[in-house]
């Protein structure tokens, strides 16, 4: 992949622009997940309820999956090295800007601006790696790439929430300046001279700005529909014709132009279609979950942040320990088998979970993850593994740029349907208890002798029995999703069963 009569580096130079490059996948990976365990603080802090503080989480994801497709035409236009390094200053400076927010909707226009800008970061430093080692050693970039991917979830929350607990939250944003100057000067420093050839390439630029307005229309849909009583208010439904129609021009606009920013003709293939399907709609529920259940603990079970962070930990330990393995024997087994093995980990992650209670332990908490870091370890492999198998060499770049802006944005609407539907079960579930706790109710008069007994007046006892009605409700509501999760991630090993075995391996192809 080096340019004609380049050498690999070696040395010092080798070890510092792997650090580098290494750094720049870490930050942008760990700026999907360490606002996760933070948003009820920052949601707080800027006086606005915890649910619509996902719109900081979802604000970056959609505007990051948006920007996917274009990294291949950046790259080519203007180099890789450039378009990374660019992509990492630019990225600091939205870090910096996220960190001088004053409101939330300034905070989630600087998200934007960040996930817009950090498209490039991931696939450009996987390629600058692959160029700078010695192509015998270029197992060892894709390990040290694929580590980073996998080291970020699992420092993200626990980083997230100490610094939720001991410092201001814009310190979450913040600690990315430093190590962005680091990583854009080291790159540019020891990787300038090594630029690819550039040449001038068509852009789809109605085709992205359509992506643009689909895909932002419908996200407005999902996270202001249920403060808007959906589609009772006129705006939302206008949002989603909007969303509607314009998805629907996309789709004709991307199948008849020459040069699509989405290559769509590749789900003509039942690998990648059925495969880009059962990847989604699987990382989908596993994002969802990854935001319920900090957010479950924070705002009804009294953890801090810190605490949240900590119990997600296991996870990615676990799978980081376990990829490696995995990626040994991958080449051995089925992938539709290793897939349908991620799957049942997950499914079995989630009905664990379906079994906690309000006066479950830490370790309760932290069991089903362990299972969820198993599940981590062969999901994304093979996934892959199956969307890619039979494509050419030349369509690879296009299929898994699809892949990610797909599993992106199917995170992002997961993450704003999973609150909703948390608030509306927990609503429904609310309303039956209050049904059966009145005054005449078997143990009522009990309790609330109790409570006298204990000091409380009749307001003060009726308001903790209501407490208690709320704890309970969203506790079943959490049970619901839980359950609803897992039975979702096993009916996706039938769906994974109707591609066909794939002939190879996804190796040098990572995820995020």
């Amino acid at each position: 992949m080096s340019g004609p009569g380049q050498q690999p580096l070696t040395g010092p130079a080798l070890g510092l622009a792997a650090f580098a490059l290494a750094l720049g996948t870490f930050m942008q990976v760990l700026d999907t997940t360490i606002a996760n365990v933070s948003l009820p603080t920052i949601a707080g802090n800027l006086g606005v309820a915890p649910s619509k503080g996902t719109w900081i989480v979802t604000s970056f994801a959609v505007a990051n999956g948006i920007a996917v497709p274009l990294t291949g035409w950046l790259m080519g236009r203007f180099g890789i090295v450039r378009t990374f390094t660019a992509s990492v200053a630019l990225f600091t400076l939205a870090s910096l800007l996220c960190g001088l927010a004053w409101n939330l909707q300034s905070l989630i226009l600087f998200r934007i601006f960040q996930g817009a800008v950090s498209g490039p970061m991931i696939p450009g430093s996987q390629a600058l790696l692959l160029m700078i080692f010695p192509p015998q050693k270029r197992s060892t970039a894709l390990g040290v790439w694929s580590m980073t991917t996998l080291i970020g979830p699992i420092a993200g929350p626990i980083l997230g929430g100490y610094i939720s607990d001991n410092y201001h939250w814009s310190w979450i944003f913040l600690l990315n300046v430093p190590v962005g100057v680091f990583c854009a000067f080291v790159s540019w420093r020891f990787l300038a001279s090594r630029e690819t050839p550039t040449r001038k390439l068509p852009i789809d630029g109605v085709g992205v700005a359509l992506l643009i307005v689909w895909v932002g229309a419908l996200q407005v849909v999902l996270d202001l529909g249920k403060d808007a009583d959906w589609f009772h208010s006129a705006t939302i439904i206008a949002m989603a014709l909007v969303a509607l129609v314009v998805f629907a021009a996309w789709i004709i606009w991307e199948l008849t132009d020459g040069h699509p920013a989405v290559d769509l003709r590749l789900f003509a293939r039942r690998n990648f279609a059925l495969g880009t399907i059962a990847f989604c709609l699987g990382y989908a529920v596993f994002f969802a979950n990854v935001l319920l259940m900090p957010l479950w603990m924070q705002t009804q079970l009294g953890y801090t942040a810190t605490w949240a962070g900590l119990v997600a930990a296991p996870s990615g330990l676990v799978a980081v320990v376990l990829t490696p393995i995995v990626a040994r024997v991958s080449g051995k087994i089925d992938a539709r088998a290793l897939a349908s093995f991620a799957f049942v980990a997950f499914a079995v992650s989630f009905f664990m979970r379906a079994g906690l209670t309000t006066e479950a332990s830490f370790w309760d908490f932290t069991f089903p993850m362990l299972a969820q870091g198993v599940a981590m370890s062969s999901f994304f492999l093979a996934m892959l593994t199956i969307q890619l198998d039979g494509l050419p060499s030349e369509q690879v770049p296009s299929a898994t740029g699809i892949s990610n802006f797909a599993r992106i944005t199917s995170g992002s609407f997961a993450a704003s349907l999973i609150t909703t539907m948390w608030d509306r079960r927990e609503a429904l579930h609310q309303s039956r208890l209050a049904d059966r706790v009145t005054p005449d109710a078997a143990g009522y008069a009990s309790v609330t002798e109790t409570l006298r007994s204990l000091g409380a007046d009749a307001a003060h006892g009726s308001a903790v029995i209501a407490r208690q009605m709320v704890e309970q409700a969203y506790l079943l509501a959490a049970t619901d999703l839980f359950w609803l999760s897992g039975w979702i991630a096993l009916a996706m090993i039938t769906l994974v069963w109707f591609t066909k075995r794939p002939g190879g391996t996804a190796k040098g192809i990572a995820a995020e």
